[in-house]
């Protein structure tokens, strides 16, 4: 996004850790966070990057995103180089818009600091590569939390795009906060697409207690998920090429005549 951080003196960079593979870590991302003079971020994130000498952890809750971000700043204004990490991609429902928050919000200085972010490979594009090319065609990516936004503007915004006939990426889509709304979702889905439509439920891609389903619309209501889970709608195009004893491939046609 912005030149690499300058030596010697303070930078804050937003890294994505990948979905949690240490094989997904890109080069650029590990670099900084050997640079690094203090890790920020979610508990579970924080956990991800090995401890060293000189590196000072800042693990805290997911509902301070703004505070954590203003925290990094400060930190960097103060000399500090500064590590913010996020799972996936740091630019996707993640910690790199709450970092520009603080800084439009925060001290003017702030924004003379060197800021950088690292991308990563975000839960979406891990999910589908591991069940083909569902993502082959037009898609979206939608948050099912309504920690930020009201529930009614991601019922509206979901049933926008399901009626443009475009394959959908759930983010958030359940928690013990939030139990119903993946079923509520799915149910949306319903009457805009067929019961067979393909639905890929993957969680924790990348990590030892990795699951991927595909599973058609009519079922995937009653499928367990939780907030580690990514869930994909197919569109009408979407189409399952089936495999004996394994997963079958999903991929959506990338031409629309094709697709007919």
């Amino acid at each position: 996004m912005t030149d690499a951080p300058a030596p010697g003196r303070g930078w804050v960079a937003v890294v994505g850790l990948g979905p949690g593979d240490p094989r997904y870590l890109t080069p650029s991302a590990a670099a900084i966070l050997a640079e690094a003079e203090d890790l920020i971020g979610y508990f579970p994130y924080v956990a991800r990057v090995p401890e060293r000498p000189g590196l000072v952890r800042h693990a805290s809750d997911n509902r301070v995103e703004v505070e954590r971000a203003a925290h990094a700043l400060a930190l960097a204004a103060a000399g500090r180089r500064v590590a913010v990490v996020s799972g996936g991609d740091p630019g996707v429902f993640a910690m790199a818009a709450a970092l520009f928050e603080a800084l439009e919000a925060g001290d003017p200085a702030w924004r003379r600091l060197t800021i950088t972010v690292e991308p990563g490979i975000t839960a979406m594009l891990a999910a589908a590569a591991r069940v083909g090319a569902p993502l082959g065609g037009d898609f979206c990516a939608i948050s099912l939390s309504d920690n930020l936004k009201p529930w009614e503007v991601v019922t509206a915004r979901l049933e926008a795009v399901l009626r443009a006939g475009l394959v959908v990426a759930l983010y958030n889509p359940i928690s013990r906060a939030r139990p119903w709304q993946l079923g509520a979702a799915l149910r949306l889905a319903a009457e805009h697409r067929g019961s067979e439509t393909p639905v890929v439920l993957a969680r924790a891609v990348g990590r030892d207690d990795e699951s991927v389903r595909v599973l058609p619309l009519a079922e995937a209501a009653d499928a367990p998920a939780d907030m580690a889970t990514l869930v994909i709608i197919g569109a009408e195009s979407t189409r399952l090429i089936p495999r004996e004893g394994a997963t079958p491939y999903v991929y959506t046609p990338r031409s629309v005549e094709a697709a007919r």
